[in-house]
């Protein structure tokens, strides 16, 4: 079955506030095993509103319908949907009761302009009527269209708790089943992603989607089953050769982040992570705490911005500074040991560098940036060149800092050290 998903608001087409709304309608209906025919944005026109609506009523089995059900002048879904397919509006005794028993709680006016909700085009049933949130449903050419608020939260319960289950009820047969897997990569471009997943000759209904979401890639493969066929035997078999393919440029899956996947390997290794930061502004231990529990694993951080606070705090001899900058491998080092043995963590990382847009040279460019992995046994320093903004350069220096720790953890062998070598040279090829 097909549906349509039409989101109406002025707020919407002017990028004042993003679209949620269609976005997780559409998440829940695909879930649920239906298909998204189009997904529309307009503006509060009953014109444009009812030729969208009169063209996907023609086009899907239903239509989900978001916002202008309010009280205000510029709420106008409902007048729309009568003028467009001809069903005048009525007042729905139920609703209307509820807004005068509630307006009498709150004031001695007997009239307000709340009323306005309870009008509804002829053939409209609410959907939750004792909710105070407007929304219903309409049967039209013996298909359903739903109208559902445009304040996120409403819309989501309303979604949740009603129009799924009336659409499962209208349409009882069997739905597509759906297999899902997100895949994370960091330190892999997408066109190298791209490149090694054309070498696996995947099952032509694997389909395969590229998301580039800063500074990440991330790659869906989904299995819908068409035929009533079990689609679980391929889905797996094509997640593991993709994990395979990518190794561990894959970090996580789903709804895993970074700082989830490295905070669980600190976790169960047993180790404790310090940070010394100063281009990233204490980014990388912010990402860390999001996590809940992050404390049995994460011991504190410096945010050593000035060169008085790598000496002071994280006991950087001051020649180093003056014979090699701020900016340099030696520092890097001198931060990275100075973190650990002042916090007695297991591992301790730094990242020092010029995140622009200013204070670059051309020995040390704007994106130049190093990092200290330091442990009992185990000493690295890398320098890597990034480019893009300043939030880029210290979004994306947050995220290879918690990624070489994550490597480390993942390859503590004797091959880590040519693993981060491998880490070095992808992201000096990026």
């Amino acid at each position: 079955m097909k549906g349509e998903i039409i989101a109406i608001g002025n707020e919407l087409t002017s990028g004042r506030i993003a679209n949620t709304t269609s976005g997780f309608a559409a998440r829940q209906l695909f879930e649920a095993g239906y298909e998204i025919h189009a997904m529309h944005t307009i503006g509060d026109s009953p014109s444009l509103i009812g030729e969208a609506l009169k063209r996907a009523i023609d086009s899907v089995d239903f239509v989900i319908v978001t916002g202008g059900l309010g009280a205000t002048d510029d709420d106008l879904t409902n007048e729309a949907v009568s003028m467009a397919l001809n069903r005048p509006t009525m007042p729905n005794l139920e609703i209307l009761s509820l807004i005068r028993a509630h307006l009498d709680e709150i004031s001695g006016s007997p009239v307000s302009p709340l009323e306005k909700l309870a009008w509804l085009p002829v053939g409209a049933e609410a959907l939750n009527p004792k909710g105070r949130m407007a929304g219903y449903q309409l049967v039209h050419d013996n298909k359903p269209v739903f109208f559902l608020p445009g304040i996120p939260r409403q819309m989501e319960q309303l979604l949740i708790d009603h129009v799924l289950p009336r659409l499962a009820t209208w349409y009882p047969g069997p739905r597509l089943s759906t297999c899902r897997r997100l895949f994370k990569i960091f330190d892999m471009s997408e066109m190298e992603v791209n490149s090694r997943i054309a070498t696996l000759n995947l099952a032509d209904d694997v389909a395969i989607g590229y998301y580039p979401v800063f500074p990440e890639v991330h790659l869906s493969l989904i299995i819908r089953d068409v035929r009533g066929n079990n689609p679980e035997p391929l889905f797996q078999n094509a997640c593991a050769v993709v994990d395979t393919i990518l190794g561990d440029a894959v970090y996580g899956h789903d709804q895993e982040s970074m700082e989830l996947v490295v905070g669980s390997l600190l976790k169960s290794s047993g180790r404790t992570v310090a940070m010394a930061e100063s281009c990233t502004g204490g980014l990388i231990s912010h990402k860390i705490t999001t996590i809940p529990g992050s404390s049995e694993y994460f011991l504190g951080g410096v945010t050593a911005y000035a060169n008085s606070m790598k000496i002071t705090y994280l006991n950087v001899d001051q020649s180093l500074i003056e014979t090699h900058g701020a900016v340099s491998e030696e520092v890097a080092r001198a931060m990275a040991e100075g973190i650990r043995t002042r916090t007695g963590a297991d591992i301790g990382l730094s990242v020092t560098g010029i995140a622009g847009p200013d204070g670059g040279t051309p020995e040390r460019p704007v994106g130049t940036v190093f990092f200290g992995l330091v442990t009992a046994d185990f000493c690295r320093v890398l320098q890597f060149r990034f480019s893009g903004s300043r939030d880029q350069i210290q979004e994306i220096a947050a995220f290879t800092g918690m990624n070489l720790v994550r490597k480390y953890l993942l390859n503590k062998n004797s091959r880590t050290k040519g693993k981060l070598d491998q880490l070095h040279q992808l992201a000096a090829l990026g």
